[in-house]
């Protein structure tokens, strides 16, 4: 396996944990569950070169050395209200993915490759889970809109 990497590379392995959490916070959009949804998509990608010390790919885009040298970067990042109405911003999460996957292919070996559609999977779930849809977060966890949302990308991923 090659392990050369391109900063493009390194740009497409971030954003599709990102993007996928985005995702699944935008189709149920609120105020409040906003917030805890963003510190626990900022968690998980902060935790990431932690829970996964031996993947290389993973620590290409965000071990602390990676993020000081700002190769963490999510660029182009424009939502429109009506890519949440129809879904788009999912389909843009599943692009991201498959991109991401793509430059993977013939670098990266399966163990990584699975170890990183793992960690897309937990972002996006970890956002589902970070707030209720009653008042103030609290309430049912997961709705039925993020469930969808989460049901697409865990399908895309292959896991």
């Amino acid at each position: 396996m090659s392990t050369s990497y391109t900063a493009e590379d390194i740009v497409k392995i971030a954003q599709a944990p990102f993007l996928s959490g985005i995702a699944v916070s935008m189709v149920d959009l609120g105020l409040v569950s906003s917030i805890p949804e963003m510190v626990a998509l900022s968690s998980i990608l902060a935790d990431a070169a932690l829970k996964y010390p031996d993947n290389h790919i993973i620590q290409l885009a965000f071990s602390q050395q990676a993020i000081k040298e700002g190769k963490f970067q999510v660029e182009g990042l424009k939502i429109q209200p009506e890519d949440i109405k129809s879904g788009a911003i999912v389909d843009r999460a599943i692009a991201a993915i498959n991109t991401a996957i793509e430059s993977l292919t013939g670098k990266a070996t399966d163990q990584e490759i699975a170890q990183y559609k793992e960690f897309i999977y937990s972002a996006a779930d970890a956002v589902a889970k970070a707030a209720g849809s009653g008042i103030f977060g609290s309430g049912e966890k997961v709705s039925v809109s993020e469930a969808a949302a989460l049901g697409k990308i865990k399908a895309s991923l292959a896991i």
